[in-house]
């Protein structure tokens, strides 16, 4: 048996991990076709390889393997994305209401970097700075909970909703970027002042308004589409 610390064991995590970003930065869209032969040659391994990342993305619910057809970009229906927004919401609120019962920590510090820089990118417009930024707000209170279960349970329910492209899509909505870094500050304001029970209400508040955008532009997709 090899050891799960083996370069074999590394470099197939090393190349899941390449794959899995390769998706989730949008430069394949939703049900693009994945081809195993163009993925091989990018990353400079053999198709099995390869293979073997695609059944563990469509196991991650990122890819939709046909048998005999191809792998392709699986986007979540309006039902899952409803389902994932209701448990980003949950996980969200508790990362919020456990910083904010650990006093002044590292978090805060990237939080407030993190609101300056914000409001600079909505001031030039600068919307795709603006959607990395709020990538990092979120994950920053996330890690900031100190909890290693709920870090992990978020990173799998970040991946399946794809949020960096929901975020690109849902800035584009006029007075959303200004309300969005209101509700960001809104709950920062509750972390510092330590309020857990605030700073969860805070957190839900704003996951819940950010779901209603991004449902609102699917919707628009759709019907753009029919």
């Amino acid at each position: 048996m090899q050891d799960l610390l083996s370069p074999e064991k590394g470099d197939q995590a090393a190349l899941l991990d390449r794959i899995r970003n390769l998706v989730l930065s949008g430069e394949f869209p939703p049900g693009a076709n994945l081809p195993e032969a163009y993925l091989a040659q990018e990353f400079d391994v053999s198709r099995t390889p390869v293979r073997e990342a695609l059944k563990q993305l469509q196991h991650e619910g990122l890819v939709e393997i046909r048998p005999k057809v191809g792998s392709f970009v699986r986007e979540p229906t309006r039902r899952e994305i409803i389902e994932l927004f209701q448990l980003k919401e949950s996980l969200e609120g508790l990362a919020a209401s456990l910083l904010a019962r650990r006093g002044e920590v590292r978090e805060l510090g990237i939080l407030r970097r993190n609101l300056d820089d914000s409001e600079a990118a909505a001031q030039s417009r600068d919307k795709e700075a603006y959607a990395r930024l709020v990538h990092e707000f979120h994950w920053a209170i996330v890690r900031g909970s100190d909890n290693f279960k709920l870090v992990e349970h978020y990173e799998r329910l970040m991946n399946q909703l794809a949020y960096q492209r929901l975020v690109l899509r849902t800035v584009e909505h006029p007075g959303r970027i200004a309300a969005s870094t209101q509700e960001h500050r809104a709950v920062l304001k509750m972390i510092e002042h330590k309020d857990p029970f605030g700073a969860e209400s805070a957190m839900r508040n704003h996951v819940f308004a950010s779901s209603r955008e991004a449902l609102a532009t699917d919707s628009t997709s759709e019907s753009k589409s029919t």
